[in-house]
């Protein structure tokens, strides 16, 4: 369902052609205040459908033309789809599309009056997250061309900003007296504050003495396939798979450090802008990862189990073994030292 009143529909919306009530819905919903990006994604979803049952009228469609539309675009795909690397690949993009679709249709029925229940399509397993390294960070940083690629890497780096988020801040938006940028064009169009470290510090220095833009500009003057390219660019010259450098790898790279620093996963959420804190969940998965083979580096065996030399007694600091293992009392994940919250529930430790 949106989040948007959007008001009721024209009295003879079921009477219409689908391609028609589309159009209406999509007016309802700019005039409701929805941001470009949302209006975009509806508009798609509803068109697309619309194309699919031709000239009927609206309250003419039934389950049974949901569940062709359904079926046609899973097996075949959607017009002008980007080819996969894989056909694995093609049918799980698919299947992701379609379970947003198959949302936003669900809403324009609703909005419509339509009785017809569309079934949702559910999302594919989670695939793997890539992320970046520290020291891959760094050769990024080394391999820099110019302050603006410098500036780029840092403030995705260190803020977790997304993409068109970075491309539309302006100057104003920099608060350098407090190390925070205020993001007022968001995902969902929610305010919120993410703040930045020392290297976006030095690279913002270093761009504003040199360009000099006032207040309203925009910070990073790029459109989103000019950013693309600088950063295949740039990965090419760290010696980097370029396929492995897209703005959103250092948004997870961002959130994979924060966790592992310690930052509880309500506070990564908040910056991160996700609405749900279930969204912010999928980097914990990363974090255990990353435990579990800290776990294996002490305790793993091979093969049959054999007994060992015995060890010597371990250290002590007041009677206590130097080595404690930690776990969280509310949900019993295994805590780095020195975290402050969990990183499998986000709980404040003790």
């Amino acid at each position: 369902m949106t989040r948007f009143d959007l008001g009721d529909p024209p009295s003879d919306i079921l009477e219409r052609r689908v391609a028609d009530a589309v159009e209406e819905f999509i007016r309802a919903l700019r005039g409701a205040g929805a941001d470009e990006k949302t209006v975009k994604s509806y508009r798609s979803a509803l068109r697309d459908f619309a194309g699919f049952v031709g000239d009927k009228k609206l309250g003419e469609v039934g389950v049974e033309d949901i569940n062709r539309w359904r079926v046609e675009r899973l097996e075949k795909g959607f017009p002008r789809e980007k080819p996969a690397r894989d056909g694995y690949e093609a049918q799980r993009k698919r299947r992701v599309t379609l379970h947003y679709y198959t949302l936003f249709l669900r809403s324009f029925f609703r909005w419509a009056g339509h009785p017809v229940q569309v079934p949702v399509v559910r999302l594919p397993p989670g695939r793997h997250i890539e992320v970046l390294s520290r020291d891959e960070v760094v050769r990024l940083l080394s391999a820099s061309r110019d302050p603006l690629d410098r500036l780029i890497v840092s403030l995705l780096f260190e803020t977790g900003l997304r993409a068109r988020e970075l491309l539309e801040l302006r100057v104003s938006d920099i608060d350098p007296a407090s190390r925070r940028i205020r993001v007022r064009r968001s995902k969902y169009g929610r305010e919120r504050i993410v703040f930045y470290g020392p290297l976006s510090q030095a690279a913002l220095e270093e761009w504003l003495t040199m360009q000099r833009p006032g207040p309203g500009d925009r910070l990073i003057p790029l459109t989103y396939t000019g950013l693309y390219k600088r950063l295949k660019t740039l990965a090419k010259r760290a010696g980097i798979d370029p396929a492995r450098l897209r703005p959103h790898i250092l948004r997870h790279t961002f959130a994979t450090e924060s966790l592992r620093g310690g930052m509880s996963l309500i506070a990564l959420q908040r910056i991160l802008g996700h609405s749900d804190v279930k969204t912010t969940q999928i980097y914990t998965h990363l974090v255990i990862d990353d435990l579990k083979r800290q776990y294996e580096a002490v305790f793993a065996t091979h093969g049959v189990y054999q007994p060992q030399p015995q060890l010597p007694a371990p250290a002590t600091n007041g009677g206590l073994p130097a080595f404690q293992p930690k776990f969280c009392p509310n949900c019993g994940a295994p805590v780095p030292g020195g975290a402050r919250f969990c990183p499998g529930c986000g709980g404040q430790l003790i």
